[in-house]
Formats: C-alpha cells, sequence, structure tokens
C-alpha cells in the first residue's frame, strides 16, 4: 500500500509559488504540528533577511501548516522538497511510521511523529535547515540582535526580509514578528 505523506511548512512554501513543486502537493492545510519557529536564519538567497526555521533554543509554539504529499514513496517527497528549498538532502527532515528518520532536534521529531500518527500520515518531511544567526553575526539571537542586523544589511536585504516576514501566514507569532509589527 503507497504511504501517505504531509509537507509540514510554515515560510515561503506556503506564499512563494513553484509550479515544479506545488504540483506535487494537494493544497496547504491549518493543523499541523506545534513546532518552535523563529526568524533566526540570515539567508544569503535573499540578500541576508532572516527567515524562519525551526529554533528549539529561540522560538516559539506555533502550530504549522501541512499539505499531502502526491508522491508514495518518501525518497521522493524528499528529493521534492530538496529541490525546491535548493538544498541539500541532509536539509531536508523526515521521519516514517517504520522509525527511519532524520531531524535536527529530537522535540520537533517527536512532536510531528506524535502529530503524524494521530492523523494517520505514514510519513512526514519539511525543511531542517538550522538557525545560523550566531555563526554570520557573532552575537546570540535576540529581538534586539535580530534588529541590529536588519539595519545592518543592503537596502535590498531589508526590503527581502520586511517583504518575507509580511507574507508569513498570518498563524506564524514569534517575538521578532511582533516587535516588527509594532516598530
Amino acid at each position: 500500500m503507497p504511504d501517505r505523506i504531509a509537507i509540514l511548512g510554515w515560510g515561503s512554501l506556503l506564499w512563494d509559488e513553484r509550479p515544479d513543486f506545488d504540483s506535487w502537493h494537494k493544497p496547504w492545510q491549518f493543523g499541523g504540528p506545534i513546532l518552535k519557529i523563529e526568524f533566526s536564519r540570515i539567508s544569503s538567497s535573499r540578500f541576508g533577511a532572516l527567515t524562519l526555521v525551526l529554533d528549539s533554543a529561540n522560538g516559539s509554539d506555533n502550530q504549522v501548516a501541512f499539505c499531502r504529499s502526491l508522491r508514495s514513496d518518501l525518497s521522493q517527497a524528499v528529493e521534492d522538497l530538496r529541490i525546491r528549498e535548493d538544498t541539500t538532502a541532509v536539509n531536508i527532515g523526515y521521519i516514517h511510521r517504520d522509525g527511519n528518520a532524520r531531524s535536527r532536534d529530537s522535540c520537533s521529531r517527536s512532536g510531528i511523529a506524535a502529530w503524524a500518527t494521530a492523523r494517520a500520515f505514514d510519513a512526514v518531511v519539511w525543511t531542517d535547515l538550522q538557525s545560523n544567526f550566531v555563526e554570520k553575526t557573532g552575537k546570540p539571537f535576540s529581538v534586539m540582535s535580530a534588529t541590529e542586523h536588519l539595519q545592518s544589511i543592503s537596502e535590498d536585504g531589508r526590503r527581502a526580509a520586511l517583504e518575507y516576514i509580511a507574507k508569513a501566514p498570518d498563524f506564524i507569532d514569534t517575538p521578532f514578528r511582533r516587535y516588527c509589527a509594532t516598530s
């Protein structure tokens, strides 16, 4: 029997349409697992903008979105997401009901596994990039250090950052996003 595979999303997967990827999944729905998310990754492809990642140290609990992959083979679903995210396979997390899994964060993995079981999914895939804020800035992530970072990047970077923050789904609520909304 083919696997039922879910894809998790909380950032640009939901709003930055890519037909080559989007043709391989059903519509996005609210009601995914609750995961710790924050704008704590500095993106080279977005001119230094801060993007959303799983961040167990700095993230806040957010219920993410999900969709059903039209693939029935986990390796194909992983590859679809890898290509969409223009990254390496190690940056795509997954779990399978047989116990096979790859994830940077055991807390996220266990929450995703429990959610998958409750929703009767055989497998789940997600973008598993980590925060690189300390590596790129030399400072620990905080709302103030993130704000300083935005002020230090190019105008193109600030524009990309503000666009990314504004287009993030309404259900994403982090301290940094709240600060940006009031500034």
